[in-house]
């Protein structure tokens, strides 16, 4: 049988599938409920709100529920952003200080990662004694014919050609 629109997906199984027949039974649609409905169909679906509401308490997590669900690394690089969104909670609210946690850790991951991709380009030069590397090389300024001190560019300038930092060599 297939699903009912209208009926909430807490009626669904937690592997996804399909209950064989509703709960709900005709009043889980609007539609249905707009044609008419008995006294008994109205205690029913009254009976079958007040069952969908939550206690205070609820929902309830089980102990170990955490431990269960995220793995020993996952839950020892959290706990530091753990303290901190537990910290904020009574100031903001769950709902903020969570977003201010992932703003805060995303930030920083993102900051470390630019240090560590300009170190890496800093230090890992092409050059002629080095089979690999990154190819980093500065444009010439644009030349022309009428350009003043056009000798004192090329006087300043050195070596014209892609010597690929075999001028700097030791040898």
């Amino acid at each position: 049988m297939s699903r009912i629109p209208d009926v909430p997906d807490t009626l669904a199984l937690k592997g996804g599938g399909d209950r064989p027949m509703t709960i709900v039974r005709r009043v889980g649609r609007e539609r249905e409920r707009m044609l008419g409905m008995t006294d008994e169909e109205r205690a029913w679906r009254k009976k079958w709100l007040d069952a969908q509401k939550l206690a205070p308490e609820e929902p309830v997590t089980p102990k170990g529920y955490y431990e269960e669900m995220y793995n020993p690394i996952r839950r020892f690089y959290s706990a530091p952003m753990n303290k901190v969104q537990n910290m904020l909670e009574p100031l903001m609210g769950h709902s903020a200080a969570y977003v201010t946690r992932h703003i805060i850790s995303k930030s920083a991951i993102s900051i470390v990662a630019m240090y560590c991709i300009y170190y890496h380009l800093k230090y890992n030069k092409m050059h002629w004694t080095r089979q690999g590397g990154w190819k980093i090389t500065v444009s010439r300024p644009t030349m022309y014919p009428d350009t003043k001190d056009l000798d004192v560019l090329y006087r300043t300038k050195g070596n014209q050609f892609y010597v690929n930092g075999f001028d700097k060599s030791p040898i």
